[in-house]
Order: C-alpha cells, then structure tokens, then sequence
C-alpha cells in the first residue's frame, strides 16, 4: 500500500541519485531555502522527526509553523514544546503486546460492521511485523534436549493464541507474523527488518527515500536506535491508533547530548557501559526526553555496544537513545546481510539531508552530560532496579547492606536455621562470607546435600535483546565457559542456567567458533530463542530448591544479562535480581552465591586442587575480537533470515480459521471479545467531573507496570487463578499473564496483582490486596468489582514515577477496566500516561509540594475532582479530599491530558473509540 505524503512542494521534495537508482526525498536544506527557518544545529535525532513534518505537511495537521518550530527548538536553546503530529513509517509487536492487540483490531472490525461500516476498513495501513518471541519459558534446562522440548511445551500452550495470529496475518493486510523459535523482535528488528532509510512508492507512484521511523508495542523497541533508526516504545492502544492512520500526537521533545570520549579498558564490557549510563542519566532525569549520543567516543564503540545503550533507554527513562548515521552504521548493515544497493542509499541520503555524523557534528542540545569511557569498570546492577549501579568489587558487600536492611525491616530474625526433613542428617553449617548473624540457611538433600542461603544464586540467565545481540559479550560468555571448563569448573548445583539467544546467528556463531560445546558443559545449554527470564519466563525452580527458599524464608537470587530485575519479575522465589554482562552471569553461575567478592575470591578448584580466580578465566579483548571477526559474518545473517517468515514444521502445521471477522470461540481461555466497542454509539460522550470517588490502592514511589499488569505466573489462589479453574484449566496449563493477555477476564484480575506490590491502606501486606468496601481486605479485583456493584466510581493514588517499565497497554487496561477514573501520582512515566490516556483514565499530578504523605493519606478519603466539563491540555484543577472523620483537604491538581487530541480520546472513552467513530462516519 503506498504512503500518502501531504504533499508534492517544490519547495522541499527533491530527488536523489545513490548508483543507479534516483529517489524523491524531502530536502531539510530546502526548507531552510524556502525560508522556514535554519536548522544546521538541529540533533540527527531531531532532524528525523523534522523530515517527518516537511514530507506530511498538508496546511492541516502538519503545518509549515509546526516546520519553523524546530528552527525555533534551536533558537531557544533546544526547548519548544509544541504540539505536533508525526507518523512512524511502521509498527514492531511482540506476541505478549501483539496478541491483545490483534485482539482490539479483530474487536474493532465487529464494531465498525455494528456502526453500520465494513470490516475491510479495519486494517492497518503501515507495514507491520509481529514477532513471537514472549512466550518460551524454560521448563528444561542444562541437557541437550531441553530447546526441544521448551519449544514442544510452549506450542501445547500457546496453540489457541497461535491459531488466532495466523488468522490475523491471513485476514489483515500489511501484517506479518515472525514464527516462534525465531529470535527476539528487537533483535530480529536490528539484524533484519531495519533499513535506517527506507523507501516506499507515494500515492503518485513514486519511490520516496525517508528514514526508517516506528513505534513498537515494546518499550525496549529503542535498541534499534544504534543504527540509527529512530524508535521507542508505545503502548498497544497507540501502536494500534498508528497502524490505522491516526498520527501520534506529541510535543517536539528536548534533546539531551550524551557525549562520550575515550576508549573501553581491558576486562570491561558494552553491558558495563550501559549500566553506568542508566545510572547517570536516571539520576539527571531524562523522562520525555530524546538522549542522543555523540563525541569521539564513538569511534571506539561498534554498533552492537550502540545498540545495547539504546536498548535501554526505558531503563534510563527516555524517549529513545539515538546513535547518528557514520561510518560504523555503514558496517554493521554490510555485515548483517543488507542490500548493497540500500547501504549506498543510507550514506548518501544521510550525507546529503544533513543528518552524517562526522568529525565536525555539534549541533545543539537541551542538555549535556559527559563520560569517559576510558573510566568503565566492571559493575552489575540491582537487586531491583536497573539504575541501582554497582561497581562489581563491590558488589558483595552492597549485597550485605541489602539483606541486613530486608531481615531488620522484616523481622529482625538473625542466623535462622532452616528445617531439615531429609533422613541421614545435614551438612556442616557452611560459613558465609561477610555473615554478621543476619543470614538464614536451608538445606537440600537428593543426589548431593548442600545448604542455601541468603545470596545463593538459583538462576543464571544469558537472555534478552539487551546484550544477547552483542556478539562481544556472548563470545565473551563462551570463553570464559571454555576457560573454566578446561580448568574443571561447573556451575554449582542449584544454580538454573539457561541460553537463550535473540536470533539464531547467535547459535551460528557461537557453533563455528566450538563455544557452544564449552557453555554445554556448564550448563548453559540453547533452552529456546525469545526473552525467557527477562520477562519472566524463567520457569520453575527445581521443587526441592523451592521448597527450601520458601520454608525458610530465604532471599534467592537470580543474575542475567537482560533489562528488568524488577520485583517480582524473574521468579516468584526470587527477591533479589541482578543484571550482569553474559561473561559475569557465567562467572556467577560458577560461585553460586552473591556474598561472594568475585573480584577476589576463589570460584572453585581446578583438576590439581588449586583455587581459580576469575582473573585466570577472563578472556582478553584481542582473543574476544578474534572469533568474532572469524565467525560474525554477512553470510551468516543472510542464511538465517533467508525464510523469516516461513518457520518450522510446527509453525506450519498451524491450523486456523478464516474470514474478515472473526469467530470468537467461547470456550477459549486465552482469546474472548473485550467489551471495549459493544454497543458503543456513533457519538462521543464528554468529560465528566469525579464525584466521591473511593480509593482502590494508595501506592508508593517506582510502581511499575509489572507491578499494575505482571506478565508472569499466578497461583490457584488468585482471582485470575480461579477464573481458570472454574473454567477446568488445570493449573499446570495456567501458563503465565503474559500469554493469557488476549482474554480481558484474566487480565483484569490480574491488575494490581504483581505478588510483590503493597498498597499502603493495608499494614506489610504483599500482593494485590486492598480494603473493600465494607472495610473488609480482599483482593483489588473483588473490591473493584463490589465498588462497581455500588456504582462508585475509583482513584489510585501514587508517589513517583509512576508506571516506570514497559508499554504495557495491559496495565492502563486492566485499570479503566476496574472501574478507575483517574490515577493522581507525584509523577508519571511517559509510556504509561499515555496509555492511561488512550484508555480514557484521567493522569493527574500534585502540585505545590503535596504528596499522599504530606496529605496523611490512607486510602479510607473520597475524592471529588472538579472542572473536568470544559478541560484544557495540562490545566489545573481543584480537587476536593475528604477525609474519614469528615474534614475536607482542598488541593490542586495538575491534569496530565497534555494535548487537545488527547482530550478528544478522553471524550471518546479512548483513542480507539475515537479512531472508530471517525471511519464509522466515512463510511
């Protein structure tokens, strides 16, 4: 389908030739000819969404003083909020993110044919891709069968949501499903789908030279951003909006300047880099913000170190973490298998429209900050959020402070002895390191009897996109397995390892350089391709390690190369979680134990009884450099994404229905038709004022989505635990939030229910939990539901950054499914507001210093918030508190609909109510 530019202006639509082929593109230095303003200083980042305005301007909704804005962005020292409508060139989904919202499209067909429509005008009209890549979890691990059989399990669970995406790639256009077993979307994105300048036939038919711009229902969709492809994460509701037409609206963004010099020191590593940038620039504060990088740093950095900073930016709180165009680009997209003919087109578009990062690259910036690389050590970071850095010497004894700080804030319980149930007696007590009495042991009897305790390390996981992309820190991982291997060493025995690579080049070459064989021998055997552990899917624990961690309260903890180690979310036996570089998490898995020094302490003993330091197991950059230049290569890339889209046999034998609509089955647990659009009118309702609302939760600082929407195991227990069982699904077939995410029964009891959250109207209460109406505790959904029952309606209450994580569309789903009219926190994460707003709940911020706490808040309050009728962007608002013994708090309210689009979809109950009213009434 071809794109439609707003129009064809001499002004600014110039061709290009690259070789033999000659494009149309829209000329920046045109547009500075034409008079719209000078924008040589502008950021390459900024540049891209400019090039965006020039090749949408209609005089309506892109105008040219949206174009002479950016010219005025630079004129004030990088700051310009205005409104403005930009329109990605495509969509990336995952299959967590992507099946609810092939959902809200299938849902929307049947709405648009009860509004008196065509299901046909339902389909989306930029290119998108759908990778499967969620949904593996590791059941089998640590033997040669266990990628076999994760991959058996994951498709006798996930059938009913498979069958539903092979509808939906056969019944949408410009839709198209990546097969499990494949690779991570973000990776398969950066090897594969991306082209940094894309090009495209307009409505004249034409070929239009343009950069490669998305949105992703993924917040880590921002790795792509290292080859200079401009995109971050939206919420699901969002992405759908984008697929449809609908422009997102946003403000021209600030741009902070990130320059890095010098060059990365022996024995330190990408992932060391980037986790010093998370810390840095958390602690600057960068929500809302584009974070470009530059200086001559960058000489230095290959792009896969590029790629794993911009992977991150949702950890640093970004918009994005852009890389310009250079000569490092070039290499990577010759090396990953792209078309020559396309890498010519990249430089030489990128050379000639002004965004070619060269020696003299200095534009303007918002802000800057500065790092030396030359200064990285290495560090890991937890035990709960990727912005807790930690240099790695000192790792252990940060580890003390943590579990000093949980037993004395627990219970101050000191040296607790665990149960001992196994016959024949338990080892002697083993001394832990840096132990002042306020560790507790347990003890594991089978094969081999051997004590657990506070830091033994039960999961060590080289995962995610995050760094399983950077062949240095994967070759990395696979000499330092070599190295122990030769010397006799294994990962100690209730350690859980795991392999799961982002694509399957990885596999390649780490088979052609023989590391495959040394990481087997660890343990760290292939358990599937897709993000396992960092999204939670690390599987069960071995039932005699659980059992211990849980009888005796111990504080497991997991290691892994991912993004996330949020609570709750690795493990429900894990409290504490740390991310590592791949070589690390293999160095961890060895030791087993987080009290340990790992800079100076031995890991074990070699053949002839001599200790092993992890000095005598860490390869050197020349020998790491080495393999890779051996064994990454074009070919490579090329062989394993010849037939992307094809998959294996499994894939293949994948029977579904057809149809424009489709046929709901009412039996399936995993899919059902939300009731967003039934019986909706053809007509907005307004905005209405919130009128003795009830507290459902008063929450703390850093809720994060996975908090409000978690994404992996439930138990019988819980309120989506026991809509499935009465429903006879067993509990071994509950699989996991994440992949229950197309069936709104099961999410919305699962909002609010991450087993780690606490909501402050309960006292050390942990889970989803809060007071009913009748005072009484109960679950959040049960109190939900008996609030609406009484035809209350609900607030939330929050400290800071509030919805930090993911694009998860689920936890603003869940929550205006619960009845919520508004969430009033400090401050909110950028994804989360949005999709708060795309789901018609209201975000509102204090204002003048007050707080939940400086309020006396307890959750017991109904709230009145006024001046909602006639609401403007970002207006203040009185809000009327009253308290349980009758007294009145009147404070004022910053209200977080930030744009008149936005108060539009508020009006509408949604973005997708009011992109559905809008087709209905062409149709």
């Amino acid at each position: 389908m071809p794109i439609n530019v707003g129009h064809d202006s001499a002004k600014t639509r110039k061709s290009l030739t690259s070789g033999d082929q000659t494009v149309a593109y829209y000329s920046i230095k045109a547009a500075e000819e034409a008079g719209l303003g000078d924008f040589s200083k502008l950021p390459a980042a900024l540049k891209v969404v400019l090039e965006n305005m020039l090749r949408f301007e209609d005089g309506k909704t892109v105008t040219q003083d949206d174009i002479k804005a950016f010219s005025e962005w630079a004129d004030k020292g990088g700051k310009n909020p205005r409104e403005i409508a930009y329109r990605p060139a495509r969509v990336l989904m995952q299959d967590f993110t992507g099946v609810p919202a092939v959902v809200d499209l299938a849902a929307m067909r049947d709405g648009i044919v009860a509004l008196g429509g065509k299901a046909q005008q339902i389909n989306p009209l930029n290119p998108v891709d759908l990778v499967i890549d969620h949904s593996v979890m590791i059941d089998e691990f640590g033997n040669p069968r266990a990628f076999q059989m994760n991959v058996d399990r994951e498709y006798e669970r996930n059938m009913e949501r498979y069958q539903f995406l092979k509808w939906g790639q056969g019944a949408f256009n410009n839709f198209r499903v990546v097969p499990p077993g494949t690779g991570i979307c973000h990776q398969v994105n950066l090897e594969y789908l991306a082209q940094t300048v894309w090009t495209d036939t307009d409505q004249n038919g034409d070929e239009v030279a343009y950069p490669d711009t998305l949105v992703g229902t993924d917040s880590h969709t921002t790795m792509v951003n290292g080859a200079a492809v401009l995109g971050w994460g939206v919420g699901g509701i969002e992405a759908e909006a984008a697929m449809l037409g609908q422009p997102i609206s946003m403000l021209i963004p600030e741009v902070v300047g990130f320059e890095l010099t010098g060059k990365m020191m022996e024995g330190t590593t990408g992932t060391d880099l980037v986790l010093k940038v998370v810390e840095m620039l958390r602690e600057r504060g960068v929500v809302n913000k584009f974070v470009e990088f530059y200086g001559k740093g960058l000489d230095n950095l290959p792009l896969a170190d590029r790629a794993t900073i911009a992977n991150m930016a949702p950890e640093y709180g970004a918009t994005c973490g852009f890389f310009p165009i250079d000569d490092e680009t070039l290499r990577y997209l010759t090396q990953t298998g792209r078309d020559k003919d396309r890498i010519a087109l990249v430089e030489a578009y990128a050379k000639e429209n002004g965004m070619w990062r060269d020696a003299d690259y200095a534009p303007i910036y918002t802000d800057t900050l500065h790092l030396d690389m030359g200064e990285i050590v290495p560090a890991i970071s937890g035990p709960k959020r990727p912005q807790d850095y930690i240099a790695l010497d000192r790792a252990a004894t940060e580890f003390h402070k943590y579990i000093e700080g949980q037993r004395s804030a627990k219970d101050g319980s000191q040296n607790a002895e665990g149960r001992w149930e196994a016959e024949g007696g338990q080892p002697e007590p083993q001394e832990i390191p840096g132990d002042e009495g306020n560790h507790k042991r347990g003890y594991v009897t089978g094969d081999e009897a051997y004590q657990m305790h506070d830091g033994s390390i039960v999961i060590a996981s080289i995962t995610s996109c995050t760094n399983t992309s950077n062949p240095y820190v994967m070759i990395g991982a696979g000499l330092v397995a070599r190295k122990a291997a030769a010397r006799g060493l294994n990962r100690k025995p209730w350690v859980k390892t795991s392999l799961a690579p982002g694509s399957q080049v990885v596999s390649h070459y780490l088979e052609a350089a023989g590391l495959q064989e040394d990481l087997d021998k660890i343990g760290f055997n292939l358990v599937g391709y897709g993000c396992t552990t960092c999204i939670g899917n690390s599987g069960p624990l071995d039932p005699k390690i659980s059992k211990c961690i849980n009888d005796n309260d111990l504080i497991g903890v997991s290691v892994l190369s991912g993004n996330r180690n949020f609570e709750g979310r690795i493990s429900p036996d894990v409290r504490a979680n740390y991310l590592a570089s791949p070589p690390l998490v293999v160095a961890y898995a060895l030791v087993g134990d987080m009290n340990v020094d790992i800079t100076t302490a031995s890991l074990g003993k070699d053949h002839d009884g001599n200790d092993v330091y992890l000095k005598d197991i860490w390869p050197t950059q020349a020998e790491i450099a080495e393999l890779v230049e051996a064994t990454v290569t074009r070919e490579a890339f090329q062989s394993k994404y010849a037939d992307v889209f094809k998959g294996d046999e499994k894939w293949q034998a994948v029977e579904t229905s057809e149809g424009e609509t489709y046929d709901w089955p009412p039996q399936s647990t995993y899919v059902q038709n939300p009731p967003y659009f039934q019986g909706m009118s053809k007509d907005p309702g307004s905005i209405s004022n919130i009128k003795d609302a009830r507290v459902l939760a008063l929450l703390g600082d850093m809720v994060t989505t996975d908090h409000i929407s978690p994404a992996g195991s439930f138990k019988e227990s819980t309120p989506a635990g026991q809509y499935l069982r009465e429903r006879q699904v067993p509990v071994r077939e509950f699989n996991s939030y994440g992949s229950r995410r197309g069936n709104h029964e099961v999410m919305m009891r699962g909002t609010f229910a991450n087993i780690r959250i606490r909501n402050e109207m309960l006292d050390n209460v942990e889970g989803g939990y809060t007071l009913g109406p009748d005072g009484e505790q109960m679950s959040i959904f049960d109190a939900a539901m008996a609030h609406e029952k009484n035809g209350t309606p609900l607030v939330i209450f929050a400290g800071e950054q509030y919805g930090a994580g993911s694009s998860r569309d689920w936890a603003a789903k869940g929550t205006a499914l619960l009845g919520v009219k508004a969430v009033i926190a400090e401050d909110f994460e950028r994804i989360h507001r949005s999709n708060l707003v795309g789901m018609g709940v209201i975000p509102f911020e204090f204002t003048n210093g007050d707080t939940r706490k400086s309020l006396g808040l307890t959750g017991t309050e109904s709230v009145s918030i006024d001046g909602l009728d006639d609401i403007k962007p970002q207006a203040e608002v009185p809000c009327k508190i009253t308290m349980e013994d009758g007294t009145v708090k009147e404070i004022t309210l910053k209200c977080r609909i930030d744009t008149a689009i936005e108060i539009e979809y508020v009006e509408n109950g949604g973005v997708l109510n009011y992109v559905l009213r809008d087709l209905a009434k062409s149709a």
